[in-house]
């Protein structure tokens, strides 16, 4: 099976000749997960890009619930900026919440978001 691929012009990080190695394209395709996977992936990774939520995910991932308050004072920030920032998780599905009178609990969705972030900020430390 032959890739019709039209070179306009050659540049030094294109292929010079169009062409492909079919077996291999074949087989990295059906490693692709599912388009609803890589969207939920997407969305965590969309989360991690800020750095405020980067620590909220990091101050949760040992399963401690914290309430509102607990966040902003680990954030060192205002409540209103915490609480913010924890609804946007929560919508994005990273984070439960709980309400308990006048008081919101938080706490992760899953574990592999504060994995992920713990693991990579370390990895970025032995680096």
């Amino acid at each position: 099976m032959r890739a019709n691929i039209i070179v306009s012009s050659i540049s030094q990080d294109t292929c010079s000749i169009p062409c492909f190695k079919e077996k291999l394209v074949r087989k990295l395709q059906q490693k692709l997960p599912p388009d609803e996977v890589l969207e939920e992936a997407r969305v965590l990774f969309a989360a991690l890009s800020d750095r405020t939520r980067l620590k909220i995910l990091i101050a949760l991932q040992d399963g401690e619930e914290l309430c509102v308050c607990d966040v902003a004072h680990v954030l060192g920030t205002t409540i209103s900026t915490a609480s913010h920032h924890l609804r946007k998780m929560r919508d994005l599905k990273l984070l439960k919440y709980r309400n308990d009178g006048r008081m919101a609990y938080y706490s992760l969705r899953s574990e592999l978001a504060g994995k992920l972030a713990a693991d990579v900020l370390r990895a970025e430390v032995t680096i």
